[in-house]
Parts: structure tokens; C-alpha cells; sequence
């Protein structure tokens, strides 16, 4: 008996769909995992450059020469730079149009931001569903086979005249094991998901301020000369 109830066994003995279930589930874990370090990497990446980013921007340096490295460098920007960059970008183009109230040019560098964050809060939130999906639905699935391995099991007692343990357990051990496996997709799924969601709502947090600080200091420059542009940044501190 103690044979026939080994785990692996016991797995590839099962029916057809339990087997189903069961490799569904194992996929899930795997995905799930994948998309936890991935996750991980990304959001400490996030912060690690916001923090980079916060300490170059409030160090009192040249706003317009930050903006016009950024831009020559033709890389791809991230978090915190590509927020900076947008509504920096779309600032000097209406200040260079001319008559334009101040009002429109902040409203114009909010809006190049706003687009800019959604995109990386986009990007931030980008498996975060998955993991979701997948903490919610593999216990059913998990119980799913469960049901299906005990429904076989009983079925097979209605060909005998008299049941034992041994005929009935690893049916029901077989089942068992789906919802195991369920579990075990399930839960570090939900465990990640509630982590990462937090941790993704920080980072979004300090983009938004970023948003309302760069948008303040670019208030207080709307109105001045156009030529003055190139001391932004020398009040950034007040």
C-alpha cells in the first residue's frame, strides 16, 4: 500500500484529467514565479533610479542642461527621467511659441507628464493581473481535479462487492494531491500580488509628487523671460 500511495506514482497513474489539472497548475506556479522575479527586479531597479534621479534634480543644477543630455543621449527613459522629460520637452516647446499665458504652459507640461506616468505606471503594473488570476482560480482548479479523482474513485468501488482502505486511498490520495498543488500555486501568487501592489503604489506615489513639484517649479518660470530658461533648476531647492 505504502507503494501505490508514492506521490509520483500516484501522479502519473492518474486519469487523464487530473493529469490536466495538474500540469495547468504546475504551469501556473511557473509562471507566477517568473513573474515575481521579474517583478522584484523591476521595482528595485524603479526605485534605485528614482533615487539616482531625485539626487541629480534637487542638487541645484541646470534644469535645461539636464534636459538636453537626456535628450541627446537618444536612450530609452524610465520612471521619474521620462516623466521629467516629457513635461520638460513639452514646457520649452509652447515657451518657444510665444504668447502663450503661463497657465497653458504649466497645463501643457502637466499633460506631458500625466501621459508619462500613466505609461509607467503601465508598465510597473504590467503582470501584477496574472498574478491575480492566478492566486484566485488555481484552488478551484486544484479543486476541480479533486472532485473529478473522488468521483473515479468511487466509481471504480461500484465494480467491487466490498470496499477497503487500501482500494480507496490512492484515488482519493491522487485527488488530494490536485488541490495541494492548487494551494501551492495559489498562495505565493496572492503573497507576491499583495506585495507588489504595495510596493507599486509607493513608487507611483513618488511619481505623482514628482509631477506636482516639477509642475511648481515650472510655475514659478512660466512667466519669466525666455532667456532665464536656462537658470531653471537654481531654485529647486526653494
Amino acid at each position: 500500500m505504502s507503494e501505490n500511495l508514492n506521490p509520483l506514482e500516484l501522479v502519473l497513474n492518474a486519469s487523464i484529467v487530473v493529469q490536466i489539472v495538474m500540469a495547468l497548475l504546475l504551469l501556473a506556479s511557473l509562471v507566477s514565479w517568473s513573474i515575481m522575479l521579474r517583478k522584484r527586479a523591476e521595482l528595485n531597479r524603479a526605485r534605485a533610479d528614482a533615487d539616482r534621479f531625485e539626487e541629480t534634480f534637487w542638487s541645484g543644477g541646470d534644469l535645461t542642461a539636464m534636459f538636453r543630455s537626456i535628450d541627446q543621449s537618444r536612450r530609452v527613459t524610465k520612471g521619474m527621467e521620462a516623466i521629467f522629460e516629457q513635461g520638460f520637452r513639452e514646457f520649452s516647446r509652447l515657451r518657444q511659441q510665444g504668447g502663450i499665458a503661463s497657465a497653458q504652459l504649466i497645463e501643457g507640461a502637466r499633460r506631458g507628464m500625466r501621459v508619462a506616468l500613466l505609461k509607467e505606471s503601465d508598465r510597473l503594473e504590467l503582470g501584477l493581473s496574472m498574478l491575480a488570476t492566478i492566486g484566485s482560480t488555481s484552488p478551484y482548479i486544484g479543486l476541480f481535479g479533486t472532485v473529478w479523482g473522488i468521483m473515479n474513485a468511487f466509481h471504480g468501488l461500484g465494480n467491487v462487492q466490498q470496499a477497503t482502505l487500501a482500494m480507496v486511498a490512492p484515488g482519493i490520495t491522487e485527488a488530494l494531491i490536485a488541490t495541494a498543488m492548487g494551494l501551492f500555486a495559489a498562495i505565493p501568487a496572492v503573497v507576491a500580488y499583495n506585495r507588489y501592489a504595495d510596493q507599486v503604489s509607493r513608487v507611483e506615489v513618488r511619481y505623482d509628487t514628482f509631477v506636482e513639484e516639477l509642475s511648481t517649479i515650472l510655475q514659478r518660470h512660466a512667466a519669466a523671460p525666455r532667456e532665464t530658461q536656462r537658470g531653471l533648476g537654481a531654485e529647486a531647492h526653494g
